[in-house]
């Protein structure tokens, strides 16, 4: 048995054009514990979190969204 969580099982793409309050609301009780936003072209560091997803939002809309 493993103390690592296991994240949730959820489709990143599902998130695209969302607007970023409306993205961050819905991860949230989908399980992500923890919600990223940056700008599209923000540099960040790249260490994986298990229950973290990712945002970039431009416009105040979600254009890219990755796991960990």
């Amino acid at each position: 048995m493993s103390d690592i969580p296991e994240p949730p099982q959820d489709d990143p793409e599902s998130y695209l054009g969302l607007a970023v309050e409306q993205a961050e609301a819905v991860a949230r009780t989908r399980g992500w514990t923890a919600v990223r936003v940056v700008a599209p072209d923000a540099l960040v560091t790249l260490e994986y979190r298990v229950g973290r997803i990712n945002f970039a939002a431009d416009g105040g809309r979600v254009v890219r969204c990755w796991t960990g």
